[in-house]
């Protein structure tokens, strides 16, 4: 049975090996990920009984801006609505329904943003990588 959580208290490990799916989760490791879960604002993990298999987090104001990272589904269980229910959850989150602005980044999953509203045409962003800068040094 699939069960939704707010906790982040759950081993770090479990979402490491989760993230081992994404190329864009690379190289982080358990004390990282135990570290920025105590920084976010609203994490949502999704459970099959003691089985990690999606996750999803939010960093926000709670007034004008909120921003989406690490939506992961397990590949044996995507396809199934996981992910859609995870980004209706945080959209929907009770907690967040004064927020104007939802932003995330995303490389490859467009459509599926999409089909949840999500629109490309608001393309404002930047990025500064430290990883970049520190080779200039």
């Amino acid at each position: 049975m699939i069960t939704f959580s707010e906790r982040k208290d759950f081993d770090p490990a479990l979402l490491v090996r989760l993230y081992a799916h994404a190329a864009w989760a690379t190289g982080r490791t358990v004390e990282d990920v135990r570290e920025m879960l105590s920084h976010t604002d609203l994490a949502l993990s999704v459970w099959d009984s003691s089985r990690l298999v999606g996750f999803g987090r939010v960093l926000t104001d709670y007034v004008y801006r909120a921003s989406i990272w690490d939506v992961i589904v397990d590949p044996d269980y995507q396809g199934q609505d996981v992910g859609t229910q995870i980004m209706q959850r945080i959209l929907h989150h009770h907690d967040l329904k004064q927020v104007e602005l939802f932003w995330l980044c995303t490389r490859d999953k467009q459509a599926f943003y999409e089909k949840l509203g999500f629109s490309a045409d608001e393309q404002t962003g930047m990025v500064w990588a430290r990883a970049t800068h520190a080779r200039s040094e």
